[in-house]
């Protein structure tokens, strides 16, 4: 689209410039989407708009997703297709124009919130791109949010074509162990031709049994098996013939059936520190609503799927999963001034309450809003961290945060731990109000956009994947951006600028329903 607009600039450069000198004569310094469109719509239908009327300049327009308005220059951000995006400088006096990069762009946005010669030259620059290079990423805008897909077709591909392949497979495979107790092999099968040859001998054993009779047999064992592949006979035979299958010739979904057996997970945390949180006289409290329906709903769902996963691979384990929210004194009515509350319809997840404390230890009693937690939840994750420890006997095998706070003390702790980190945003503010990000000075003593933005933004990156409901969540449609793409690249004026913060195509983006099995994800922390 920016090569267009160049070459209607070179061959219609009068009627272009009665568009351009129109856009800025608007007056403001900043056009959104819908502003631009309008603009262009209403130009097109004058006389001096005729020239372009034919062409693919309304097209073209309807990919600029921000005008700024610089005389005598405009800067338009170019969304030339979902989560892909180029920039374009032109000068309407003389009729030129180059594309720039996206420093150069927010540097601009900077100037004139700033003012005068305060252009944030100087500013610290975020450009998290490094991190990623190396790393398999999504091609096509349509499989966005689908990364586990991506990740089973890339790693089949990997271990079709490398016999290091096939032993990182076995390697997977040898860690597994619940309790102290190994799970799946022993230390007596030492290659992945030992390996091969102790699976032809398994299926055929597991074979001559009835398929409902026990899975678990003493010759297993001899043959290098642990427990976990599968209550029956016949489940285990399967299960076998699933690892077989990736041995031989490997495919995505053979991979995927494989991993969605494995027993890797047994006890999860869920965090969520804001708000009210129980169970009972909390909806309609400040912070809490849909929330604590969805998170409720979810253990209920993760709790049943657990047990029946950890019955279907012949274990007798209690799956263990804890919400771990504020402790509030004060708490008007609720139950969340106790520590410890079990979740009903469930047979062992809890609430588990921490409190927040001051800079002098103190306990705070009351409630506080959303945005006004962040100076309590590094103490929080730390204070929250020893509790979550002695309640479960030792490490979670993984977190899940919940909005933006959540997300960051789970980011904390996983960091802490070695564990797995899930994010799941729930609602992420920066859309919800117009140019928060480049007018957060005006947001800071009621919303404290600044932390929260950088709280998202450590979050997303430190997350090993990301759950989301819809595809727009992640990237928006033809017309609007997309709730995580809009932290692709922003600017807080005077504090710092993102030129690369979170690429929509990483394959941790995930649509998923409440309550997916969390397994299959597990193997790409």
């Amino acid at each position: 689209m920016i090569n267009e607009l160049i070459e209607v600039l070179r061959t219609r450069r009068e009627a272009m410039h009665c568009l351009l000198r129109g856009l800025l004569d608007r007056g403001g310094t900043l056009l959104g989407w819908s502003e631009v469109c309008r603009e262009v719509e209403s130009f097109l239908t004058t006389p001096e708009g005729e020239a372009l009327a034919e062409g693919r300049v309304r097209e073209a327009f309807r990919h600029v997703q921000e005008a700024v308005l610089d005389p005598p220059t405009l800067l338009l951000a170019v969304r030339e297709r979902v989560a892909r995006w180029r920039y374009l400088l032109i000068d309407a006096d003389e009729m030129e124009a180059r594309e720039v990069d996206v420093s150069e762009f927010l540097r601009t946005k900077e100037r004139m919130v700033l003012g005068g010669t305060s252009s944030g030259h100087y500013a610290l620059e975020v450009d998290l791109s490094p991190f990623e290079r190396g790393f398999p990423k999504l091609q096509r805008a349509a499989s966005i949010g689908r990364g586990v897909e991506f990740l089973n077709r890339h790693l089949s591909g990997r271990i079709l074509t490398s016999e290091a392949g096939l032993q990182r497979v076995m390697d997977f495979l040898r860690v597994h162990e619940v309790h102290g107790r190994p799970l799946l092999l022993n230390g007596s099968l030492k290659t992945v031709e030992e390996l091969r040859e102790a699976l032809r001998a398994g299926i055929a054993l597991l074979g001559r049994q009835d398929p409902e009779s026990e899975g678990w047999t003493r010759e297993l064992r001899e043959l290098g098996f642990e427990p976990g592949w599968g209550r029956s006979a016949g489940r285990c035979r399967e299960t076998m013939e699933l690892l077989q299958d990736i041995l031989e010739a490997p495919t995505g979904r053979g991979l995927e059936a494989f991993l969605a057996r494995v027993p890797m997970i047994f006890s999860i945390a869920i965090l969520s520190p804001h708000g009210y949180f129980a169970q009972s006289n909390v909806l309609g409290k400040p912070d809490t609503g849909g929330q604590v329906v969805y998170i409720l709903d979810q253990v209920r769902a993760l709790e049943r799927e657990m047990r029946r996963s950890i019955q279907e691979a012949g274990l007798d384990v209690e799956p263990q999963i804890v919400i771990v929210t504020r402790l509030i004194p004060e708490s008007e009515g609720t139950t969340c001034h106790q520590r410890v509350e079990p979740v009903m319809g469930t047979e062992r997840a809890r609430i588990l309450r921490v409190p927040f404390r001051d800079r002098s230890g103190e306990v705070v009693q009351h409630w506080i809003s959303r945005f006004r937690v962040w100076p309590y939840l590094e103490r929080f994750a730390v204070d929250a961290e020893r509790e979550l420890l002695a309640d479960l006997g030792g490490r979670p095998d993984f977190l899940i945060g919940n909005y933006s706070d959540g997300n960051l003390v789970a980011s904390i702790m996983a960091h802490r731990l070695g564990v797995t980190q899930c994010n799941i945003a729930h609602a992420l503010e920066k859309t919800k109000y117009r140019d928060s990000d480049l007018h957060w000075r005006d947001h800071e003593e009621e919303h404290h956009f600044s932390c929260q933005f950088t709280a998202d933004v450590i979050a997303m990156n430190t997350a090993d994947f990301i759950i989301t409901s819809t595809y727009q969540e992640i990237a928006g449609t033809p017309e609007s951006v997309g709730q995580y793409e809009s932290y692709r690249s922003f600017t807080l004026p005077g504090l710092y600028r993102v030129v690369a913060g979170i690429d929509c195509f990483d394959p941790k983006f995930n649509i998923v329903s409440p309550g997916a099995d969390p397994r299959v994800f597990f193997p790409y922390a």
